[in-house]
């Protein structure tokens, strides 16, 4: 038996505007297992957040899901009416998304919101419900959680906000947390509390983790697993020290090469990734990095390479590892297989 949460199969998402067919994911396939902190990275507009909201069915008008399958715990959500997804979505899988402050209600206090969200996938009166409520929020950090439930959301902090929507997503104990760049427009302290608080969600309550994020930094100290996403698709997918030590893909490599390394003892300058990312209206033919890659050969124009087997739990989609390609130093190395 798989011990997959969550599989993903040539999932594939468009936004049907006036001026066309905007194809935001483009054949996605990955898997995540219980009890896993997978990170998806990728410049804005790479496909990272429509892909989980596609794997939440939250897509609104333009947007549809147009192929592939979403299987969690075995059963594939793609066909789920709307009413069925309502039970699936903040009970089996929950999302903490990008701006807490918009996130929330202004009008009603934190508990009546969280509240309102375990009565109705929990038989549970309100005086029960409250005291879940008070308790996750004890669990998520906030200090003297009696007294918050009955506060604004304005008279909370951004990071103190940030928990209580993770505290949100945790109240009915779902067996998938979504989080979308959870750490934006946060200080680097409360960036490094709430990514430590994540980590203890997942070691106390076992819960299966997918990081949305564009920062380098908040995947190496986060996640166990990263899928590097561009153009609507996937691009590399490796354990978290490959993606940093052995990239073999350039759109990796130059995610790599614009930040800065703090552990290197000389001042070197950074080398930004010059371009502009693809025009999903128009995909390209071939690999969706072409125009701005520094290795780019005629035949990435051409076709679109497949995801080559680096090694088991690495791959990586680029022409340069094929066995008759020109040798990289940066990309080509042993062992990769179509």
């Amino acid at each position: 038996m798989s011990d997959n949460l969550l599989q993903v199969d040539h999932l594939r998402a468009s936004f049907f505007t006036h001026v066309g067919e905007v194809q935001a994911v483009r054949d996605v396939s990955f898997s995540l297992k219980k009890g896993e902190i997978l990170g998806l990275v990728g410049e804005s507009g790479s496909g990272k957040s429509v892909t989980c909201m596609s794997v939440m069915k939250l897509l609104s008008h333009p947007g549809r899901i147009t192929g592939g399958a979403v299987h969690f715990r075995g059963r594939d959500l793609v066909p789920l009416g709307e009413r069925e997804m309502q039970q699936v979505r903040g009970n089996e899988i929950s999302m903490v998304f990008q701006d807490p402050m918009t996130s929330l209600n202004p009008v009603y206090t934190v508990g009546s919101q969280m509240v309102e969200v375990i009565r109705q996938h929990r038989p549970l009166d309100r005086r029960q419900a409250k005291e879940a409520a008070i308790k996750m929020l004890s669990l998520v950090g906030i200090p003297s959680p009696e007294e918050r439930f009955h506060n604004y959301p304005h008279e909370f902090s951004g990071g103190m906000r940030q928990r209580a929507l993770i505290a949100m997503a945790l109240s009915c104990d779902p067996g998938l947390l979504i989080a979308d760049e959870p750490t934006t427009a946060l200080d680097v302290t409360i960036q490094a509390q709430v990514l430590e608080l994540i980590g203890e969600v997942r070691e106390r309550l076992g819960t299966s983790i997918i990081l949305i994020t564009h920062d380098l930094g908040v995947i190496a100290e986060s996640c166990e697993r990263v899928i590097v996403m561009y153009g609507g698709m996937i691009m590399e997918q490796a354990p978290v020290e490959k993606i940093f030590f052995d990239p073999r893909n350039p759109y990796t490599l130059g995610l790599l090469q614009s930040v800065p390394d703090p552990t290197k003892e000389t001042r070197e300058r950074l080398q930004p990734i010059p371009g502009s990312p693809p025009d999903l209206l128009n995909p390209p033919r071939g690999c969706p990095f072409s125009g701005r890659c520094r290795f780019a050969m005629h035949i990435c124009e051409q076709r679109l390479p497949p995801l080559y087997e680096v090694e088991e739990g690495h791959q990586s989609r680029c022409w340069l590892l094929d066995e008759a390609a020109p040798r990289v130093p940066e990309i080509r190395k042993e062992g990769a297989k179509g």
